[in-house]
């Protein structure tokens, strides 16, 4: 029996219209009257899934959980208590703004409550308005962050073949680090040992599931980790290739299709 549900956010809970359909929350609704526990598990901060959390029923719930910063921070909802956080070191973060900066990438750069973004471009403020709250930085420094506790670092553009080719050639600042790719458009970098699939199974030994007992679903490359950890992989029909391929199930529906709800019908209620 499944005992916890972790979804990723973006493009495989939401999609265009960045709200949770009605079918997906009755479906989550119903998991949760089953005793199930629906844990979103997303590469943005906790901070930012308020409107989602309140959507289906969630928000400021105890024993209710959320993974965030793509399992860097793991809070209950009930007055958002941080369970467990596990950060970039300042230095590593600023070693890798300073190369983006040579790249000319816009870039986000997470603490525990605000998103700094860099060279905030039209494309992607686009893409983020509605998703989350950042704060535009004016500065060619992050030294104002040194005392934060930084949760990760990411770069923006929607080009993935170049995103990859940079991966390639930032690996002599990035080795050690946990490194994806999210939305088509994001290469981020957590600490070594952080990711979703950590995340998952972190939670699940806090709450005392076995790892059979869980579900992920997801679409992107941050979610790898998690679709492998868990004891059933979901990707949504709009997965990437590389997602597909881990996958022990790829849904009929895209999440503009309610995929969450298939999965949820399908393997919960």
């Amino acid at each position: 029996m499944i005992k916890i549900i972790a979804s990723d956010l973006d493009e495989t809970l939401l999609g265009h219209t960045r709200s949770v359909s009605e079918k997906n929350r009755k479906a989550i609704l119903a998991a949760a009257g089953a005793g199930v526990k629906f844990v979103p598990a997303t590469g943005r901060g906790y901070r930012t899934v308020g409107k989602t959390l309140a959507e289906i029923g969630l928000l400021d719930k105890p024993e209710e959980y959320v993974i965030s910063f793509n399992g860097a921070a793991i809070t209950e909802n009930a007055g958002s208590r941080l369970l467990k956080f596990d950060g970039l070191p300042f230095a590593r973060v600023n070693e890798l703004f300073r190369r983006g900066q040579e790249y000319g990438f816009c870039m986000h750069i997470y603490t525990r409550d605000t998103v700094y973004v860099y060279r905030y471009d039209d494309e992607d403020r686009a893409y983020v308005t509605g998703r989350m709250e950042v704060v535009e930085m004016k500065e060619d420094s992050i030294d104002f962050l040194k005392d934060e506790p930084l949760a990760k670092i990411l770069y923006a553009r929607a080009d993935m073949d170049y995103l990859r080719k940079v991966r390639e050639e930032v690996r002599d600042i990035s080795d050690g680090l946990d490194v994806s790719f999210s939305s088509g458009r994001y290469l981020e970098f957590n600490r070594g040992g952080v990711n979703k699939g950590a995340g998952l199974l972190w939670l699940a030994d806090y709450l005392g599931v076995a790892r059979e007992e869980t579900m992920a679903l997801g679409d992107s490359t941050n979610d790898l980790t998690m679709l492998e950890a868990a004891g059933i992989g979901v990707g949504v029909a709009n997965a990437s290739e590389d997602v597909r391929a881990v996958c022990d199930v790829i849904t009929d529906h895209t999440c503009e299709e309610d995929a969450v709800a298939e999965a949820i019908e399908r393997f919960v209620l």
